[in-house]
């Protein structure tokens, strides 16, 4: 079994082109996604250890927003997901598995969060 370190960044809101519906396809709509990454991890973290050895959590965060790409409209949630994730394992190497929670919030009616969880593991 081998040590892994995981990077979160939650609740980021983004406006994405996304939707089936005619009323969805003209608009963005603003979505919350949370993004978690698991890295290999090094046997230790001295104080002054680089950050080099680990990932900037603002990576994460242009992944879900400055990456995604503009003007392209991803019909399902489930495709930004998938861009997001492969964005990641393209960038860095020692990016074993990512986890992409994506919540509707233009259809939540009482506070709900509807939308996906999508896991993915470098293959």
């Amino acid at each position: 079994m081998s040590d892994r370190l995981q990077l979160q960044v939650h609740d980021l809101e983004v406006q994405v082109l996304t939707g089936v519906y005619s009323e969805e396809t003209h608009l963005p709509q603003p979505l919350r996604i949370s993004i978690s990454v698991d890295l290999d991890c090094p046997e230790h973290f001295a104080p002054d250890t680089p950050l080099s050895a680990s990932k900037s959590y603002l990576d994460l965060k242009a992944a879900a927003t400055t990456s995604l790409p503009k003007g392209v409209h991803f019909t399902l949630i489930e495709g930004v997901a998938d861009h997001i994730a492969q964005t990641l394992f393209i960038e860095d190497e020692r990016v074993q598995r990512v986890e992409i929670r994506i919540v509707k919030l233009a259809i939540a009616e009482a506070g709900e969060s509807i939308g996906i969880t999508m896991v993915r593991h470098r293959r």
